[in-house]
């Protein structure tokens, strides 16, 4: 509406001097006031309903793992190996999605993306206990359809969305990584104690993957326009700027994805920020896969629960830690935006030093829950939320800064490439290194309850030193992110 009020007057200036020389004036341009405020708002909840969809079904083998391990004979380090499998697939194919998701239609390959995962999470709950091989297959093709959603989705909001409202759009779709993970939890743990077959966990998923394709096919607008403030101004005097275009310069070839890569390197905002999420994602990696196993050997040392010899085992902790992870989650993003919100207008390094901030104190909050568990098992979940709850603090603020000190064109592929770098180096290697650590423990002593609690244990305080680390390379943003911002508005 703003833009055709904005529009007219030029239209009607052009018009009044067409009709000077014929000796007469022309009638004002009558401009539609139809909004796309509407349309916006059902393309977020489509990618939004998308996000917890991933989400959910990334964390359903965390939900049941000792169900897996069980029906599967596994180790610690092979299991921990599943999750391993799915993160290195889905940071390998991020870059791949995010050259195309720069170049190509957006709609199109986030719905191949959802009917591909859908279908191979379908296909894996059929699979028996002597094709362990197949299942850790069939675990990375999802991490590769998963991909192409976290790589793409959020460059959509980026263009619908000026900075003011962004921040606020990307914290509600954030929401959802840590809603859609305890939902997985959740929904793996009820379905395994409902039906008593683990099985039945990988089914649901895919029927609410194929009600998100139909939606997005419905609801998302074929083309989304990528362009800035400065290029909608431009569009309204006339001069059309395609979204890979500096404003006023003559049209030149698309750059290559290597130039792209080059230019990003550059950015020391993009590079230490990109490592603060990387030690975000080893803590969290090790977190989501290995806390219900946790807390479980916890309870065997102190007694409160007996072993799992049952045909369906004790899914407690995963229902609790699941809602803990939904509450927490919640609560995080939002308080994460908010501060960034408020505090921004009057510090200019406030993104960053929010997300230290929150990476030290939640480093504490776990190391404290290592401390406390053989001995108050209500203490170690009160740690856990609190750590759960200041890693969330981070999820909308770190891409919020990634983009605004890069350029719209760059953003698709330097979301691909920072998903690339925080999983290869965090939780694409977390999982099965926290398992191997503990089965290398395990090996020195004679197995037992007390051993195995131990050797778990001992192997998560490495999440607390990563963490701390998380904190450092957030400081070392804050030096560096005034002038990156300034480069990527010029």
């Amino acid at each position: 509406e703003d833009t055709g009020l904005q529009l007219q007057p030029l239209l009607e200036g052009q018009n009044y001097g067409a009709a000077a020389a014929d000796g007469a004036q022309c009638p004002a341009v009558s401009v539609p006031r139809s909004s796309p405020a509407m349309r916006d708002c059902l393309v977020v909840a489509v990618l939004c309903f998308g996000n917890l969809i991933n989400f959910m079904d990334w964390f359903i083998v965390p939900g049941i793992l000792l169900d897996i391990q069980k029906y599967f004979g596994l180790s610690d380090g092979k299991t921990g190996l599943l999750q391993t499998v799915f993160t290195l697939c889905y940071m390998l194919a991020a870059p791949i999605f995010g050259y195309l998701g720069d170049r190509y239609n957006r709609k199109i390959i986030l719905g191949a993306g959802i009917l591909f995962w859908s279908g191979v999470t379908l296909g894996s709950s059929f699979i028996t206990e002597s094709y362990y091989r197949i299942f850790v297959l069939s675990r990375g093709l999802v991490g590769i359809g998963t991909a192409s959603y976290s790589t793409i989705a959020p460059t959509i909001i980026a263009d619908l969305f000026e900075e003011g409202k962004r921040t606020t759009v990307l914290s509600i779709f954030y929401i959802f990584i840590p809603v859609g993970s305890g939902c997985g939890y959740m929904l793996a743990a009820g379905m395994a104690k409902s039906t008593g077959d683990w099985h039945w966990a990988f089914r649901v998923t895919p029927c609410m993957g194929g009600l998100a394709l139909v939606l997005l096919l419905l609801l998302v607008p074929h083309r989304i326009q990528r362009r800035t403030a400065r290029h909608r101004a431009l569009s309204i005097s006339g001069t059309r700027h395609r979204a890979d275009e500096t404003p006023g310069a003559p049209r030149t070839a698309k750059t290559t994805w290597c130039q792209d890569v080059g230019s990003l390197a550059k950015n020391c905002s993009f590079v230490w920020s990109s490592l603060g999420l990387t030690a975000m994602a080893f803590v969290t990696g090790a977190l989501g896969m290995w806390v219900p196993l946790f807390l479980y050997r916890a309870q065997l040392v102190q007694g409160i629960v007996p072993p799992c010899l049952q045909e369906s085992c004790n899914s407690s902790n995963s229902l609790i830690f699941g809602g803990i992870t939904i509450g927490t989650g919640i609560l995080g993003v939002i308080a994460g935006a908010e501060a960034a919100r408020r505090l921004r207008k009057i510090y200019n390094k406030a993104d960053p030093l929010i997300c230290a901030t929150s990476m030290f104190v939640s480093a504490l909050c776990l190391y404290a829950a290592l401390l406390v568990a053989q001995t108050s098992i209500l203490s170690t979940f009160i740690f856990i939320a609190f750590g759960e709850l200041f890693l969330s603090v981070n999820w909308a603020v770190v891409t919020d800064i990634l983009l605004y000190v890069v350029t719209p064109r760059r953003q698709s592929t330097a979301i691909a490439l920072q998903i690339l770098l925080s999983h290869l180096l965090g939780d694409a290697g977390s999982p099965y290194l926290i398992g191997a650590i503990s089965n290398a423990l395990q090996a020195q002593g004679t197995p037992s309850f007390q051993s195995g609690f131990r050797s778990i244990q001992s192997s998560f305080a490495i999440c607390a030193f990563v963490g701390a680390f998380g904190g450092a390379f957030f400081l070392l943003t804050s030096l560096y992110i005034e002038g990156d911002r300034r480069e990527a508005e010029r």
